[in-house]
């Protein structure tokens, strides 16, 4: 990831410099701060060996709800927390359903995806929040200062849980437990605990992703969030993280998002047709892919081999 972010920046310092101007490196991390939140909490769920496909549904309800709740008179501190609330509930719910009910993570949040979609859609009448306070835009900051604390908040977030992953306890249990559930069971880990815990994180990621997205503008779409999911999950499988999981980290699934967000502002420098964006995205993605299959190929067959030597 590394290597390929630094030869597109190399061919962009030389080729379109005005690519890295102050005022488009702002845009393009305005833009992605939902996918690079998402997708920090993507991580957790795709290493606990579970997927989440809703996150696009929970991200347009939370956003509606912060704004409708600021319009209502809630201070913008109190509607934001309510959105990461909101989506800390959905999360649970997910986790809930997968956990404890044993129905598979891409059954349960495909069902829930149609669901909160469409009740969102039935609520709002597909309308738009509007007419949105002026203590909401912006998070009640000017222009200038909001990139600034939203990079801050970010940044202590991806180093947060990057750390956290790696050293904390829990953490570890979010590997044992995709690596061999009924393993970690039996070393005395409550996998279902663990799984309920990172639904609930990715939840309150996306609601915060929203309140973060929706504070940009006058008015929030009721169809916000289209086609987020597949860029989360995409980023962080481009990122490393192995779908079967166990394997994973926040470090790769930043990359993931970096390379992928890149990719279409850098065709429109160098003058190449921004149509080819989604297959050269979907180039990279099945690339990852078939690098991880090949690896558990090979893998399978190591320890087969091992085994059949023992025995």
């Amino acid at each position: 990831m590394a290597g390929a972010i630094a030869a597109l920046a190399l061919v962009l310092a030389v080729v379109a410099p005005g690519y890295f101007s102050a005022e488009n490196l702002r845009d393009l991390f305005l833009a992605n701060l939902p996918v690079l939140l998402v997708a920090i909490g993507m991580t957790l769920v795709i290493v606990a060996g579970e997927i989440d496909i809703s996150v696009g549904s929970v991200f347009a309800i939370c956003a509606v709800a912060a704004g409708v709740l600021a319009k209502a008179g809630m201070p913008v501190w109190l509607a934001s927390a309510a959105a990461c609330l909101l989506g800390a509930l959905c999360g649970s719910i997910n986790g809930a359903l997968v956990a404890y009910a044993g129905i598979p993570s891409i059954v349960v949040t495909l069902a829930t995806m149609v669901a909160l979609r469409d009740g969102l859609r039935w609520t709002t009448e597909g309308a738009w929040v509007q007419d949105l306070p002026r203590a909401f835009q912006w998070l009640g900051l000017t222009q200038a200062e909001y990139p600034l604390v939203a990079a801050s908040l970010t940044a202590v977030l991806t180093i947060a849980f990057a750390w956290g992953l790696r050293h904390v306890a829990a953490g570890r249990a979010v590997y044992a437990t995709g690596s061999n559930p009924e393993a970690a069971r039996l070393a005395g880990l409550d996998t279902a605990v663990v799984k309920c815990a990172v639904f609930a994180i990715v939840g309150t990621l996306t609601g915060l992703a929203a309140v973060l997205n929706a504070v940009r503008f006058n008015q929030i779409p009721s169809n916000a969030g289209i086609g987020l999911e597949m860029k989360v999950i995409a980023s962080v499988v481009v990122g490393g993280a192995s779908v079967a999981g166990g394997r994973g980290g926040v470090p790769g699934s930043v990359l993931g998002v970096v390379l992928l967000a890149a990719i279409g502002p850098a065709l429109t420098f160098l003058g190449i047709s921004a149509h080819w964006e989604r297959a050269i995205q979907g180039a990279i993605i099945l690339v990852a892919i078939t690098a991880e299959g090949m690896r558990l190929s090979v893998g399978g067959r190591a320890l087969a081999h091992v085994k059949t030597a023992q025995a």
